[in-house]
């Protein structure tokens, strides 16, 4: 009986008193005034700009390149088809000239299997 008493008053006398938090937890933190902000927004606006245009130019570097190691036949492929998939992005036909004179594609026939011959 005496021991748990003793207990308990050990126990409410860590919850009466409990340990002071500590004071410096860091540097004290201060208003910034409203120029300073401004002046910091300004920065990380420039900082922004400045990383955009390095990663543009890397985008641009590559592409460059893709192009470079392609043939002229590529090339002039690959521009062709930029020019429709950009006329189909904007909903626009084809000129009344260029459908009327546009070659027919390659039709697929079905061929038929061939018999084969025995060599006897």
């Amino acid at each position: 009986m005496i021991a748990r008493l003793i207990i308990c008053l050990i126990f409410l006398g860590f919850l009466s008193n409990p340990l002071p938090a500590q004071e410096g937890g860091g540097p004290p933190k201060k208003e910034q005034s409203l120029k300073s902000k401004r002046k910091q927004r300004k920065e990380d606006k420039k900082r922004w700009k400045e990383e955009r245009r390095k990663k543009r130019a890397e985008q641009k570097k590559i592409k460059d390149h893709h192009k470079r190691i392609q043939t002229k036949e590529v090339r002039k492929r690959m521009k062709r088809n930029k020019k429709v998939a950009q006329r189909n992005h904007d909903h626009k036909r084809e000129p009344f000239f260029q459908r009327l004179f546009k070659k027919k594609g390659k039709r697929k026939s079905i061929k038929q299997p061939q018999e084969k011959t025995n060599k006897i």
